[in-house]
């Protein structure tokens, strides 16, 4: 019985010695680890590939920044070009459809200039279809200029190859030369753009 509670005892000093012993060693080493002192200055060596490295991460970051830039620029150009280019479609999706009404203008406009007055003055069946067609005319160019189609009837201006087509020259001492003498047939611009030239008569420059 005693020798059974002496071993017991030694067991229980022996397990706390060795943990004591654990105790102080990490308390040393601690001690050791907090005494070691950091370099206090890199290597030349050292110092010099960190300034490379900083200089090539700031070149890497501005090239970045105007790489996002310039893409934030081209997606803004592209959005404003299909903008432009959705309004153009809406504002010019009638082009078509107004060359096909135009020989219908050009006829009516014919039909009124090719009546002799003398013959309205003495039939009047005839004039109330001359006036008839006159008010059709005038409607229908009516509804042209609503939806932005204007005439072009440049008589007296300056030729302007943009908007008139010059079948011929004359000469004539009336009028400057360079400027429309007659409109063979008159043009057409949808908004600002020319979908049919005037056919006109320019006057001769002196050479």
């Amino acid at each position: 019985m005693a020798t059974s509670y002496f071993s017991e005892s030694y067991g229980l000093n022996n397990y706390y010695s060795t943990a004591n012993n654990e105790r102080n060693t990490k308390t040393e080493v601690d001690a050791t680890d907090a005494n070691v002192e950091p370099p206090s200055e890199l290597s030349a060596e050292a110092l010099k590939q960190l300034k490379e490295n900083n200089k090539e991460l700031l070149e890497r970051v501005k090239q970045l920044d105007d790489n996002y830039k310039r893409a934030l620029a081209d997606g803004e150009n592209t959005r404003a070009r299909m903008f432009r280019q959705v309004e153009e479609t809406k504002i010019y999706a009638i082009q078509n459809f107004c060359k096909d009404l135009l020989d219908i203008a050009d006829t009516l406009d014919k039909a009124v200039n090719s009546v002799p007055m003398e013959s309205l003055k003495e039939n009047d069946h005839l004039s109330k279809l001359h006036q008839g067609v006159i008010i059709t005319n005038q409607q229908l160019q009516s509804v042209f200029r609503r939806h932005g189609l204007t005439v072009i009837n440049p008589v007296g201006t300056k030729f302007n190859p943009n908007e008139q087509q010059a079948m011929f020259e004359v000469e004539t001492k009336d009028k400057e030369p360079g400027t429309v003498a007659e409109v063979l047939k008159i043009g057409y611009r949808l908004h600002d753009r020319t979908i049919r030239p005037a056919h006109v008569a320019v006057v001769k420059t002196n050479n």
